[in-house]
């Protein structure tokens, strides 16, 4: 996929994956990459970003593999920010589809 249509879809993945379950980093690196190819580090200044815009609070939480795992949870305004990034993105893909099935006619 191409990367700037991707980083473009990220932050919307990302606040969608949190709204199902409260998640820590790496975690959601392995869930959002069960559907598009990204690293470690795509994710987490992502994550940074959105909780400094006050769209998450963390907390940590003990881990039996290691040190506490700081975990990412959707604040108030960051499920308001889903739902219009979700409503902006279905819009958008409503249109390009209209473009393209114009196209496929031709």
């Amino acid at each position: 996929m191409n990367t700037q249509l991707k980083k473009g879809v990220l932050e919307l993945c990302v606040l969608s994956t949190v709204s199902f379950k409260e998640s820590y980093g790496y975690e959601l690196v392995t869930e959002i990459s069960k559907n598009i190819e990204i690293s470690d580090g795509t994710i987490y200044p992502i994550l940074r970003r959105l909780t400094k815009e006050g769209y998450f609070e963390t907390y940590l939480k003990e881990s039996k593999e290691g040190p506490p795992r700081k975990y990412y949870r959707l604040t108030e305004e960051g499920y308001k920010k889903k739902e219009q990034l979700e409503k902006e993105w279905k819009e958008f893909i409503l249109h390009v589809n209209k473009i393209l099935d114009k196209s496929d006619k031709n």
